[in-house]
């Protein structure tokens, strides 16, 4: 499932980010925080690695 809009791509690398233990998860805001919470480490890859060229900043829904 590709990312829909920038922010969403953002969103689930810094979820990923800290499901890692790269970052810290108190650091997590928002959307990435439920993201890292309801999502698996390979949901979150492939939100991740969508290419941001094309796609709009944010999608309102």
């Amino acid at each position: 499932m590709p990312a829909k809009s920038k922010a969403q791509q953002m969103a689930a690398g810094a979820a990923l980010s800290a499901k890692r233990g790269e970052t810290e998860k108190s650091e997590l805001k928002g959307a990435s925080k439920s993201m890292a919470k309801s999502m698996t480490e390979k949901e979150l890859e492939e939100l991740a690695s969508t290419k941001r060229k094309g796609k709009p900043e944010r999608v309102d829904d």
